[in-house]
């Protein structure tokens, strides 16, 4: 869990998991996850945009959260990136695609 610095005891009755993109829900369940297993009662997961495929896993995994998206998109391509709009949401913002 490199990506997480999260302290094992959270004194938090609510936190909001935010993410520019849901693709195929893999990041979004493992963050979660992460906080679930931190005790946190009430759970939100916050996007831009999502593709259908991602936002049914996550609604399916984590039926007891509240999911909010602006805006749905129509599907994946065969790499899991949302078309036809937004590709890879971090190889746009760090100029690497």
């Amino acid at each position: 869990e490199y990506y997480n610095q999260l302290p094992h005891k959270v004194d938090l009755q609510v936190a909001y998991a935010i993410d520019p993109m849901l693709a195929t829900g893999g990041s979004a369940i493992d963050a979660i996850n992460i906080l679930k297993l931190r005790g946190i009662p009430r759970l939100s997961y916050v996007c831009i945009i999502a593709a259908p495929y991602g936002l049914l896993k996550l609604s399916q995994t984590h039926p007891d959260i509240d999911i909010f998206v602006a805006a749905l998109d129509e599907s994946l391509n065969d790499v899991g990136y949302i078309v036809p709009g937004l590709g890879d949401a971090g190889d746009r913002q760090f100029g690497t695609f």
